[in-house]
């Protein structure tokens, strides 16, 4: 604990120190890789990988080409793009200049890009490619302060009369400028990294919140160097490991991962396209992995629709297996908190070992066969959904924290994490827990404050340096902590009783294999209902062997079959539940629900409001006729 107490104390001023640390230290190990599209169009990507000394040379010539275009320390430079090499190199290449990055997700829309940068006072905007440039050049009279735009990838882009001299350039040229500005100045970006202070501005990350308009977030440097030393000694990364990075980047659990590997030195391979993972992971066998709960749960009813679609006896053959994978691990994690080994009874053991050989094997190797361990966040992953993967030997380590928080506040060690829970905190991090039992935070991840809104700073940071997360949460004596809801999502029905939805729907997405998205409502009703949204793939395939192929999936969903099929699986979940938790109705939506229809966040959170706005007489129908207390 002390080597740990010193690695973190004794941080640098910023990642842009690490990472000039890191080129001097191990030039030529392999950095990044990517991927690189046939150039048939057809068939599978190929990759290419970046040395550190490489990565340096494009970071230093952004760096320069920023500097060279007058950027100014704290300055924002806007990025918005998808996950990919351009992105970690341009968000190094801010930092070394000593400017400040704003993240934009390439799915927010044209209005609230222009809110982000105005807000932000951003002077340059990386931008991906044309479609991004175009949400720039739609809201161009308004961005008052947007001096610049980088493209990317200049495929598509064309000159526009009314765009001012200078103001588009890709990323290449942006680059290019750089090399001949560090020719003429070569200590330029040295000098600004060697100028950066822990309390420098260098990142600004607008919440996507459930409701309003976003808050921009603001986080110093000290809090990347932070959490760049105490996440790897959590998680125990080594420079052998291999990273396969496809979150979002403009999120906060993205970008911490970035921290981390410059810290260690070991291989990072990044593409964000989503369509790609399963395709990818054979291909990268990454030792470790971060994901939202979200991908585990359509990876889980991938596996069941696949068994299911074998035959009677392939389903059989895999629910058993996943009986056994959910008892093995539940048996071998309590033995390990009471013993510090993870034994099992011998007949257990045995049972594992066969199911091993039928279903878990076939899972690992999906994942590369190589999978140490995998990071989840940004929302609560449904303990039966971990227990199963623990059990067939992918280890997800659950962790915890906000974009306020820097990302990770808490985080599952290694051997002894507890699915479950979301860990113990990070060196350096304090925990209590409030009377109401909300969450309290204080250490040197946390924010600096809310860009320009000082009054919802002091809403939730307390002068003694306390952040109200507003989530509730328990701590056992040994440090562990388990998140229950978010307070103000908290129902309380008519009868006065509270209910916990994420903890109810987290539940039914264990139980069903076709449930893309839950909602629970209930507040001041006199008993639950939900609202279901269905996993297209694994509905069409099941409708296909039960007489209803060739129907879309609003006419399966109408079916009076699938209403029976799940209605069976809402009554397997009432079983668990306490009374005043049980849904007595639900309904099925027509689609699913999805970040285009502002239904979701970027992070694949549900935006409760929004929901129950949109489908709000599908609510009325099912109370209608009820006597409410």
């Amino acid at each position: 604990m002390s080597d740990t107490k010193t690695l973190i104390d004794n941080r640098p001023p910023s990642v842009a120190n690490l990472f000039v640390d890191r080129v001097a230290a191990t030039p030529d190990a392999e950095a990044y890789r990517y991927p690189v599209p046939a150039a048939s169009g057809q068939g599978p990507d190929g990759w290419k990988s970046l040395s550190w000394a490489q990565a340096a040379g494009r970071v230093y010539a952004i760096s320069a080409g920023l500097i060279a275009l007058g950027v100014q320390p704290e300055e924002r430079v806007a990025l918005a793009s998808s996950t990919r090499v351009e992105w970690v190199l341009a968000d190094l290449g801010v930092m070394c200049a000593g400017a400040a990055t704003t993240t934009i997700y390439p799915s927010t829309n044209a209005e609230e890009s222009a809110f982000i940068l105005t807000d932000s006072e951003s002077r340059f905007l990386i931008a991906e490619d044309a479609v991004q440039l175009a949400k720039a050049r739609e809201r161009r009279s308004e961005l008052t302060d947007l001096a610049h735009v980088v493209v990317i990838d200049p495929a598509g882009v064309e000159p526009a009369a009314d765009d001012p001299e200078g103001w588009v350039l890709t990323l290449a040229e942006l680059e290019a400028q750089g090399a001949a500005y560090l020719e003429k100045h070569p200590d330029a970006v040295t000098d600004r990294v060697s100028a950066i202070t822990p309390d420098q501005l260098a990142t600004l990350i607008y919440t996507s919140g459930t409701t309003g308009r976003p808050k921009g977030v603001r986080l110093p440097h000290d809090n990347w160097s932070y959490m760049a030393k105490a996440t790897v000694t959590a998680v125990e990364l080594s420079t052998d490991d291999v990273q396969y990075l496809w979150l979002p980047l403009a999120h906060v659990f993205g970008k911490v991962l970035t921290s981390g590997q410059i810290e260690v030195g070991h291989v990072t391979a990044i593409d964000g396209r989503v369509d790609k993972i399963i395709e990818n992971l054979p291909v990268v066998r990454p030792t470790y992995m971060a994901a939202v709960p979200r991908i585990f749960e359509k990876v889980y009813n991938g596996v069941a629709a696949k068994a299911r679609a074998g035959g009677g006896a392939k389903y059989k053959i895999f629910l058993w297996a996943a009986g056994v994978a959910r008892e093995y691990a539940r048996v071998s994690q309590d033995n390990f908190r009471r013993t510090g080994r993870a034994s099992v009874p011998f007949a257990l053991g045995a049972r594992h070992k066969v199911a091993d050989t039928l279903v878990f094997a076939k899972i690992r190797e999906a994942f590369g066969g190589r999978l140490r361990a995998c990071v989840s966040g940004s929302a609560a992953l449904a303990p039966d959904i971990g227990f199963f993967f623990a059990g067939a030997g992918i280890h997800i380590l659950e962790g915890y924290g906000l974009t306020e928080t820097s990302a990770a506040s808490f985080v599952n060690p290694g051997e002894a994490y507890r699915t479950g829970t979301v860990g113990k905190p990070l060196p350096g991090t304090e925990v209590r827990i409030a009377d109401d039992g909300e969450i309290l935070l204080r250490g040197p991840g946390l924010m600096e404050g809310y860009h320009r809104l000082p009054e919802k700073t002091a809403e939730v940071l307390e002068s003694d340096g306390w952040f109200h997360t507003g989530d509730i949460g328990e701590l056992s004596v040994d440090g562990y902590l388990r998140i229950t809801d978010r307070k103000k999502d908290l129902i309380k029905t008519s009868g006065g009783k509270y209910i916990a939805p994420a903890e109810v729907e987290g539940r039914f997405k264990a139980v069903c294999p076709f449930v893309s998205n839950i909602l629970v409502h209930g507040a001041d009703r006199n008993f639950c209902t939900a609202l279901i949204a269905l996993d297209e793939p694994t509905l069409l395939g099941w409708a296909a062997d039960n007489g209803l192929g060739g129907r879309s999936y609003a006419q399966v969903v109408a079916a009076p079959q699938t209403v029976e099929l799940i209605d069976g699986y809402v009554q397997r979940l009432n079983e668990g539940l306490q009374r005043w938790q049980a849904i007595k109705k639900f309904r099925l939506l027509p689609r699913d629900l999805d970040i285009e229809h502002g239904e979701l966040t970027p992070s694949l959170k549900l935006k409760r409001p929004v929901v129950e706005r949109e489908y709000k007489q599908l609510i009325e129908d099912m109370y209608a006729g009820s006597r409410e207390a």
